[in-house]
């Protein structure tokens, strides 16, 4: 009976009685919760991953993200699975790639994940399926790169294939907003791509929000990144001016968010980290070079948030030195290398240029977080040290630089010698000097 049915309608039916099988190219911080709440949802589920650590883990049910504890798999009564073989794309109904986007060197977007995902998906395609881009790029990729990689194999967008993008707004470690809570843009090269990435999506996201096409939803996006860093920067300014000033920069904060319209807090930090706020303003200059325009403010606050380490390293050789202590030889500890609190993500992280500047300057340098076992810098790798009070009390200096809760709940930093807080977590105290 499914068979004398329009392709639309088959496509429809699949989707409704939980026939459909879905895919998901990338098992990241995006692409795994998706696979996840797509399982949970009632449909089997094939992720794709070329990281064979990913995939192993995944089969053996193993939690290697905050937002997937090992839980969540005994409840998925083994719809989900993973392989790094792209074949598995010829049994999928839908598809969604969701790999990373990362910023090069001369800041410029980096898309070579998302166009070599896309080639292995079309080797693969079956007629009738629903491709949708989900990472975070520069306006234009669904059309000028995904679509003409997809139309290669014959197939024609909007009639043999459907192509739409779904741009991912993921906050790990958020308590209160989810993938199935947090409304969810989407978009479609053609009317018929678009009704079919809404129908894929309101299966498992509570509030669907269409727009007229992907260039509309990418924007938005970089929109929503560019609005956060644009706002970090204007707060970290202000940190640097009340420093002149001789006053508290989180009380002038405070002051001003008592006004109860026209203003959001936002605060100021030792950097930007994570991979979309450090980054994805840049696509959106960078796209926007090549139509001769020159995204200004995006630039300048690039450069405000860039400098924040070297003044964290500042107030730290200052703290030291009035205590009569160099940087160089003196004992460190740094709070958090983690870019965020309570998750294992050190992507941008500015905790990272810290240290890096510290030891450059001869600094006896350790850090502590429950989170990161270990980081890389310049080929040398360090580990963490357990916190505790002994490992405070062996500090010259304690820097909080992450405010993860277990620092929080068990506040050793308290009994430091000096304290560089950069969160505005510590109490007042004469040895505490403040971002």
């Amino acid at each position: 009976m499914t068979q004398a049915l329009r392709p639309a309608a088959v496509f429809e039916d699949r989707i409704a009685t939980r026939e459909a099988t879905l895919g998901v190219v990338g098992l990241g911080y995006a692409g795994l919760p998706l696979a996840v709440a797509q399982a949970e949802a009632g449909f089997d589920v094939v992720g794709i991953d070329l990281d064979e650590a990913r995939v192993d883990a995944v089969s053996e049910r193993r939690s290697y993200l905050i937002d997937v504890p090992a839980q969540r798999y005994d409840e998925l009564d083994g719809r989900l699975r993973a392989t790094s073989d792209y074949s598995a794309v010829a049994e999928l109904d839908a598809v969604t790639i969701c790999v990373p986007t990362p910023l090069s060197k001369t800041r410029t977007p980096d898309i070579s994940h998302v166009v070599s995902a896309a080639e292995a998906v079309a080797e693969n395609l079956r007629p009738d399926q629903l491709v949708v881009l989900q990472s975070t790029t520069y306006p234009g990729t669904t059309e000028e790169i995904v679509l003409p990689i997809l139309e290669r194999t014959g197939k024609v967008v909007g009639e043999g294939v459907f192509l739409g993008y779904a741009p991912e707004r993921v906050d790990p470690g958020n308590a209160t907003y989810n993938l199935r809570n947090t409304p969810k843009l989407v978009a479609g090269v053609t009317d018929e791509c678009l009704k079919r990435t809404e129908l894929l999506f309101r299966q498992f996201v509570e509030t669907v929000i269409p727009v007229s096409r992907p260039m509309v939803a990418e924007t938005a996006k970089l929109h929503e990144n560019t609005f956060r860093s644009v706002n970090i920067a204007l707060a970290n300014e202000l940190a640097l001016m009340c420093d002149r000033l001789g006053i508290s920069v989180w009380e002038v904060i405070d002051a001003a968010a008592t006004k109860p319209f026209g203003f959001l807090s936002h605060y100021p930090g030792p950097g930007l980290g994570g991979d979309c706020i450090p980054v994805v303003p840049h696509f959106l200059a960078w796209r926007l070079r090549e139509y001769g325009y020159s995204a200004q403010l995006i630039d300048a606050a690039h450069e405000i948030n860039a400098q924040m380490p070297i003044y964290v390293v500042q107030k730290i050789a200052d703290a030291l030195n009035d205590s009569g202590l160099p940087i160089k030889g003196s004992r460190l500890l740094l709070l958090g290398m983690a870019y965020k609190p309570d998750v294992h993500d050190t992507r941008e992280s500015p905790s990272l240029e810290v240290m890096r500047q510290l030891i450059a300057r001869g600094g006896d340098v350790r850090y502590c977080d429950p989170w990161v076992q270990e980081v890389e810098l310049e080929g040398t790798r360090h580990r963490g040290v357990e916190w505790s009070a002994a490992v405070v009390a062996d500090a010259d200096c304690v820097v909080v630089l992450t405010a993860h809760r277990r620092f929080l709940d068990e506040p050793h930093w308290r009994d430091a010698k000096l304290i560089v807080d950069t969160r505005n977590v510590a109490p007042p105290a004469p040895n505490l000097t403040q971002l």
